[in-house]
């Protein structure tokens, strides 16, 4: 066991007042940051993704067909 592990073993609080300290604390403040930075990256790459309009996908269809795209053709219809 290295000395510094010793010497925080000894100095450890009453097992009742146990708190988290500078540690806690400072790991904590270090995750929020860290989710602050992945939320604006998150976001950015979200800004990059561009919807398709709502046209596009009708006006992709065969001329003359009736039936939206993703839906099954009614029965009867040839494919």
């Amino acid at each position: 066991m290295p000395l510094t592990f010793g010497v925080l073993a000894a100095a450890a609080p009453a097992s009742d007042n146990v708190t988290p300290g500078l540690l806690g604390f400072l790991v904590f403040a270090v995750m929020a940051v860290v989710l602050v930075f992945l939320l604006k990256s998150m976001n950015k790459q979200f800004r990059k993704i561009t919807p398709k309009a709502e046209g596009t996908a009708a006006a992709n269809a065969a001329p003359g067909s009736k039936t939206v795209p993703g839906e099954p053709p009614a029965p009867g219809t040839p494919k």
